[in-house]
Formats: structure tokens, C-alpha cells, sequence
């Protein structure tokens, strides 16, 4: 999936099998530190992959960190089926009422329509004053511009 150049068109490059592997560590370490990190969605009862989405710590150098991310990255065949939306709105559920958090956000390249009509679906908002350039990409690269939505605990999220 990381190698495939649709999915990940709103990325800087593909990811070599190293390099995935090395994200599959990173988020098993994340889930042994702080019970929480991405996961792998499937088709109930079928045992197919359809990708990873779920609660990650956003990096250091992001300007609003400390803070919790909402992600996913789905293979084309789970497009357009509400996978994302269903999964997101189960992985903010359990952020606010699991873990007690106070707000999750989700962040994506401003050009990646697709993306941000999940966020929105899940009762994101979007300020636009909290829109910024990628610190991990080149200035003026089309993926630098980025928004960032935020869920609030205690505010209706999509069930």
C-alpha cells in the first residue's frame, strides 16, 4: 500500500518495504508507551487489509504539539465506502472516552479533497488561522499547505 503512487499522491514519495516495516514498529512501540497508534482495518469476517487508520502522537515539530491525530491510509480498493469515516468517528469515540482526551485533530495537505471530506464528516473544524505549511516538505512544494481540523470532547461527533 505504501508503494502504491495513488495512495499516496498526498505524500512526498512512496515508502520502500523497509520503511513500512519501520512505521509498523514505530507503531507498535507507540501502542506499548501510550495504548493507542494506528491499526489495521479490515473487512469483518473476511481478513482482507484494507490499511491502517486510528490515534497517533503528532511530532515534535508540528507547532500545535502536543497533540492527537486522527489518521488513515486506505488501499484504493476501500475508497469511497465510508470505511475512513466509520473507523475515524470509532477511533475518536475511543480518544475522548477511553483516554480521556480533551481534543483530537487531523491535519492533511490542503489539496487533498478526499481527506478533508472524511474530517468534515466527523464533525471536524476547521480554523482556517490554524492552516500551515508542512515543516517536513519543501516551501513551496503543491503538498506544503496543510489544514488541521479539530474534535473537542463534549462536542457531538459523528456516531
Amino acid at each position: 500500500m505504501n508503494a502504491d503512487v495513488e495512495v499516496m499522491k498526498f505524500f512526498p514519495r512512496t515508502l520502500e518495504p523497509q520503511e513500512s516495516d519501520a512505521l509498523v514498529d514505530e507503531f507498535q512501540a507507540e501502542f506499548e508507551q501510550s495504548g493507542f497508534c494506528p491499526f489495521v482495518v479490515g473487512l469483518r469476517g473476511e481478513g482482507s487489509f484494507l490499511g491502517f487508520l486510528g490515534l497517533h502522537s503528532v511530532s515534535a515539530e508540528m507547532a500545535f504539539a502536543p497533540a492527537v491525530e486522527v489518521g488513515w491510509r486506505l488501499e484504493q480498493k476501500a475508497w469511497g465506502h465510508g470505511y475512513a469515516t466509520e473507523a475515524g468517528a470509532r477511533a475518536l469515540r475511543f480518544g475522548f472516552d477511553d483516554l480521556g482526551l480533551d481534543e483530537i485533530v487531523s491535519f492533511t495537505a490542503a489539496v487533498n479533497v478526499a481527506s478533508r471530506r472524511v474530517m468534515e464528516r466527523l464533525a471536524m473544524v476547521r480554523e482556517p488561522t490554524d492552516d500551515f505549511d508542512h515543516p517536513g516538505i519543501p516551501r513551496g512544494h503543491r503538498l506544503g499547505p496543510h489544514v488541521l481540523y479539530r474534535a473537542k470532547r463534549g462536542i457531538p461527533q459523528r456516531t
